[in-house]
């Protein structure tokens, strides 16, 4: 079975607006806050298809502008703790297929983080389209998935005292972007 792109998404490709995007992730701290992130650097469009399964997504992503809103703690995000943004630049996500669901869509893919490639699914919204005052077409998407910073060769930790450890194996991703129809 096909499915049709929703009305009024037209096929063609979008440009990620980074501007009015966001690419931003959650990780629970000592077990009892949540530290939130985000990119300030990325790129990627969005193709969209005829029909929704003829779709694909690439996003382009650069490790050292992650900010926490913390110099000393995105400064060691930047080391070979965390992220080693030296030996690997970029982040990368590449569609493998677009599939319709309850909600709206799944995205399954490939990410690249630390230089390691896991398949992920982006649980993902259409949230419809606008003109804005330049003339361009406008298309919303929201996204989220869960990892294990783990697969990704993400290991550094401390223990608390009190046990368990300082950061959360799981990190949530959540996108919301504005993409523009090329002309």
């Amino acid at each position: 079975m096909t499915t049709p792109i929703p009305t009024p998404l037209t096929a063609g490709t979008w440009t990620i607006d980074a501007p009015h995007s966001d690419v931003a992730f959650t990780v629970r701290h000592a077990g009892i806050a949540k530290v939130r992130g985000r990119a300030t650097r990325f790129a990627g469009q969005i193709v969209v298809g005829d029909r929704v399964e003829d779709s694909n997504v690439t996003v382009t992503i650069d490790a050292a502008s992650v900010s926490t809103g913390d110099d000393a703690r995105d400064a060691h995000l930047r080391t070979a703790d965390f992220f080693e943004v030296d030996q690997y630049p970029e982040w990368t996500f590449t569609s493998r297929s677009v599939a319709p669901s309850v909600d709206g869509f799944v995205i399954a893919g490939d990410l690249t983080l630390h230089g390691v490639t896991r398949p992920v699914e982006l649980a993902t919204e259409f949230n419809g389209v606008a003109d804005d005052p330049m003339s361009n077409r406008r298309a919303g998407f929201s996204a989220s998935t869960q990892i294990s910073r783990r697969d990704f060769g993400l290991t550094w930790n401390a223990a608390l005292e009190t046990g368990g450890l300082l950061v959360s194996d799981t990190a949530k991703i959540e996108l919301e972007l504005s993409a523009i129809l090329a002309a």
